[in-house]
């Protein structure tokens, strides 16, 4: 069984992190690490977070998960743990979804749903893999793309 950790960049919808959660549960994903601005199934008083639960269907309570200030401090911790780190955003060099095969552990980074990924979280990464857009929109919402690449990384081989 691959090992992967999934890693939330400013993500400001609560109901996207919901939804993330529930399909990161589904996916196996070992551990999800929220940072910058992402909101977690907590708030700041330690009481739940009702849109994140009503999406998250308990996945919350079962997909570990951290909150960390800065994703670069994420993913220098997930790189000293022997994780290839994974970024999903469109540019250059970044290889189709179908065709990006993951390791032993995994780690991937997921950005903002407006502005995406920062240069300095891409330069950190690995690797950078893409779901390649057939109409008019260039993206997809960041929890339906999730969906898409964590699903692609558990079963390519």
């Amino acid at each position: 069984m691959k090992e992967l950790a999934v890693v939330l960049h400013d993500i400001r919808s609560l109901h996207n992190v919901g939804s993330i959660f529930r399909t990161a549960d589904a996916a196996g994903v070992s551990k999800l690490y929220l940072c910058g601005i992402t909101g977690g199934p907590l708030d700041r008083f330690g009481n739940v977070r009702k849109d994140v639960a009503k999406v998250a269907l308990g996945a919350e309570r079962t997909v570990p998960w951290e909150k960390m200030a800065r994703t670069q401090d994420a993913i220098k911790k997930l790189k000293k743990e022997g994780y290839r780190v994974v970024a999903l955003e469109q540019g250059p060099g970044s290889v189709a979804y179908d065709r990006m095969k993951a390791g032993g552990k995994t780690a991937l980074v997921l950005g903002n749903e407006v502005s995406g990924l920062p240069k300095a979280v891409l330069k950190a990464a690995d690797a950078t893999m893409e779901i390649p857009m057939l109409g008019k929109k260039e993206s997809l919402n960041v929890s339906v793309a999730f969906g898409i690449a964590v699903f692609a990384l558990v079963y390519n081989k």
